[in-house]
């Protein structure tokens, strides 16, 4: 599909699978934009067909020149901060970046500039990008792996929506105390607070629905561990964590959860990102290489993932 960036404009050229559709049906039904955005778009008279002002509700023909003001120049949101980030995928509407650990995900605080998202701003100055700096999803300050950045409102919006809708695929691996009993399950517990400990999270009947989908890829008895990968149909807070540490596997070194200790954090890693990427419906896959030293994956665990 014809689709590039000139400055502040997307510029798309209507291919003949969008032959006489109008500009609202291509947002609204063919992107799935959301209503404010679009909106938005329809009050600034940010969209331009062959050079002109449109009419959103005429037909498009094949071969037309749509062109739209994505590409605004915005304010980080957080201080741009060098630290050393891998890029794992990238285009003019996202990236995705490979998390180390000790970094969490976004300031808490505004004055903050350790986080992977102050890293990101940074790359994005670096490199003439100014745009407000949206994660999509989020991994705890131990856990490493992949991350999916938006570039601008409306990418945000829409990939917001398919992490919602279950369109984001993102699988885990984890190494676990003990030998879990058979090759796969899944685990439906409610998550909610820990009235007792401020960051906690234990499962609850009054907490939010949870659903999290394991197989296990190799068992180490010697060690009495299990090598497991894990998918999410839910995103909660320590999910992951909190879900095998109630079936009695917890992480391996994740004390919070009581993982016994045998590395300097849990050991989790958000190994693969997969989905179809909304403007261009390419299959974007990236795989995290793991980042430990000492190592704590076996080389060969992002050979093991099954589909």
């Amino acid at each position: 599909m014809n689709i590039i960036r000139k400055g502040e404009l997307l510029e798309v050229i209507i291919p003949a699978k969008w032959n006489q559709i109008t500009i609202d049906q291509l947002l609204r039904e063919v992107w799935s934009g959301p209503k404010k955005q679009i909106h938005q778009l329809r009050t600034d008279k940010a969209v331009l067909l062959n050079g002109e002002q449109a009419n959103w509700h005429f037909p498009m023909s094949t071969g037309d020149r749509l062109q739209i003001k994505f590409f605004l120049e915005k304010d980080f949101g957080v201080i741009p901060s060098f630290h050393n980030i891998d890029i794992l995928y990238e285009d003019d509407h996202l990236l995705v970046v490979n998390k180390p650990a000790g970094m969490d995900t976004h300031p808490n605080e505004p004055t903050e500039v350790n986080t992977l998202a102050n890293a990101v701003a940074f790359y994005l100055q670096a490199n003439g990008e100014f745009r407000k700096v949206q994660h999509i999803h989020r991994l705890d300050q131990n856990t490493t792996g992949a991350i999916l950045f938006a570039k601008y409102p409306f990418i945000a919006a829409i990939l917001d929506r398919m992490l919602e809708q279950r369109e984001i695929s993102r699988i885990y691996l984890a190494i676990i105390d003990g030998m879990i009993k058979g090759k796969k399950g899944t685990i439906q517990k409610p998550i909610g607070r820990d009235r007792h400990h401020p960051t906690k999270r234990r499962v609850s009947p009054t907490g939010q629905n949870a659903v999290t989908h394991y197989q296990v890829l190799k068992t180490f008895p010697n060690q009495n561990r299990t090598l497991i990968q894990c998918k999410l149909d839910t995103g909660r807070t320590h999910q992951i964590r909190v879900h095998l540490s109630s079936i009695g596997h917890p992480l391996t070194g994740d004390l919070l959860y009581g993982g016994k200790p045998g590395y300097s954090r849990q050991a989790l890693h958000a190994a693969m990102l997969t989905f179809i990427h909304p403007l261009t419906n390419e299959k974007i896959e990236c795989r995290a290489p793991f980042l430990d030293e000492p190592p704590i994956f076996p080389d060969q665990s992002l050979e093991w993932i099954k589909r």
